[in-house]
């Protein structure tokens, strides 16, 4: 089962005085990419959180936002007057609102409020652990839902690949015995006599140049482990990525080969289904 890269996750828990709110939303990336926003007391411990996002993420561009809120009385905490005035100024430029929305949304960011403890409270870091778990697990199920759509979109064009494959061994005799009527028939045009054993000697070999036996072959076996891969307990995109250049390599020498025009219609047709095979993969995980 495959999963893809882009996903949303969002967890609240809620203690007595404060709201802890944990998001997390990821793209697609060749690698982990992430980008963490958190209030200044709980750096000492994003190195912590980064390692637990990426063991679980794995791939992608990802931004994870930890925001913590006063809902109760908290003699410890204190409003940093100078960092939420230059909030409120930067949103000002952006966005319009009155002062009193402004500040609503200030107080939101990173380091609106200062506390004056030096360590950082254990239950309250427990709390944003399992905010970060929960958003963890939601995105991981966003992900897998996306997932399911994709698989279903590559089935179909694998399917579309299959079936256009045996269109083209349908085509190949009539193909190779076109390609012999034309060298045929070019020789009579050349109104020379020929020795007719070295003439079949000389066709053969240049039929068998032409022959494209082996790409049917490889090409059915690469579209097999496609689908084989793609339904393994794994998501493996950069394993799909790579079957899918063999397939455009067998595709490609096809058509190189063909030297008939129904058939690199065919191809040119494959090409076309395994583009848009190729632009999804760029989201699987």
């Amino acid at each position: 089962m495959i999963q893809s890269m882009t996903g949303f996750g969002k967890y609240v828990v809620q203690l007595p005085t404060k709201k802890i709110t944990v998001e997390i939303k990821s793209l697609n990336s060749k690698s982990i990419d992430l980008n963490a926003r958190m209030p200044s007391a709980y750096r000492e411990k994003e190195l912590e959180i980064r390692k637990r996002i990426a063991n679980s993420l794995q791939r992608g561009k990802v931004d994870f936002n930890l925001y913590i809120e006063i809902t109760g009385d908290d003699t410890s905490a204190q409003v940093n007057e100078t960092v939420v005035r230059q909030y409120m100024e930067q949103l000002k430029s952006i966005a319009e609102g009155t002062d009193i929305q402004l500040m609503e949304m200030a107080l939101r960011l990173p380091d609106a409020m200062r506390t004056d403890k030096e360590d950082i409270d254990e239950q309250e870091y427990k709390a944003i652990l399992e905010a970060l778990n929960g958003a963890l697990e939601e995105i991981n199920k966003f992900r897998t839902e996306e997932g399911n759509v994709l698989e279903k979109d590559f089935l179909e064009r694998i399917q579309v690949l299959k079936d256009l494959l045996q269109q083209v061994l349908a085509m190949d005799p009539e193909r190779q015995a076109s390609i012999r009527e034309r060298l045929e028939r070019a020789v009579q045009d050349l109104k020379v006599e020929v020795d007719a054993n070295r003439f079949e000697q000389e066709l053969i070999y240049y039929l068998e140049k032409y022959d494209i036996t082996e790409e049917k072959v490889r090409l059915a076996n690469h579209l097999d482990y496609f689908e084989k891969t793609l339904k393994s307990n794994d998501s493996n995109g950069k394993k799909l990525g790579f079957i899918s250049q063999e397939i455009g390599r067998e595709i490609n020498t096809i058509g190189s080969k063909a030297n008939y025009a129904p058939m690199q219609q065919l191809v040119v047709q494959m090409k076309d289904e395994l583009e848009k095979i190729k632009e999804q993969m760029l989201n699987v995980l």
